[in-house]
């Protein structure tokens, strides 16, 4: 697996010239001058975490937010925004120091947090991390998204899945590689 960090545009693959991924990635590292959009051109698929903020102009995408970049659980979204949407990419987008990744070390802070701040009781808050966090826990946020671009490509063999990983110190994209 090779990580390229896109910090100018001949280092942005072949494969993605004349792509919304090469826009994408020439607006958010390459601060490229924004175009005017009618129609989303692609589907982001980014984690929720807050620290994270794309440059691209308006109507460029549609994005999904969800823990880990995990599509798993918004396929009719992704189904959506290819049938209606018309799209063709999709682009998958995982960051560093992703809060899914060892999900279950924090379970303790998790519980503690909804007894706190939503007024849970511990049983329930327990229930509710037990129920969920196993279906949103990931081992290696650039495995993941590597594996999640292959399972939505092949679910969606007309499209083209690309995984993309985020620099929260730099917030650059670096194209993911097998």
């Amino acid at each position: 697996m090779q990580l390229i960090k896109i910090t100018e545009e001949n280092k942005i693959p072949s494969d993605f010239e004349n792509t919304p991924v090469w826009e994408l990635i020439a607006y958010q590292n390459l601060a490229a001058e924004f175009k005017t959009y009618n129609s989303a051109q692609l589907l982001i698929g980014m984690c929720m975490d807050n620290r994270k903020q794309l440059r691209i102009p308006e109507n460029f995408a549609y994005m999904i937010r969800t823990g880990g970049a995990n599509l798993r659980y918004s396929e009719f979204k992704v189904s959506y925004a290819i049938a209606i949407g018309e799209v063709k990419y999709i682009v998958l987008i995982a960051h560093d120091n992703c809060g899914m990744v060892n999900l279950i070390s924090k379970r303790e802070q998790f519980i503690e947090g909804l007894c706190k701040n939503a007024n849970w009781n511990r049983l329930r808050a327990e229930e509710h991390f037990m129920n969920y966090a196993p279906m949103f826990e990931i081992d290696n946020q650039v495995e993941f998204v590597l594996n999640e671009s292959k399972r939505l490509a092949q679910k969606y063999p007309g499209v083209k899945a690309v995984p993309l990983l985020y620099s929260i110190d730099d917030n650059m994209l670096s194209v993911i590689l097998e």
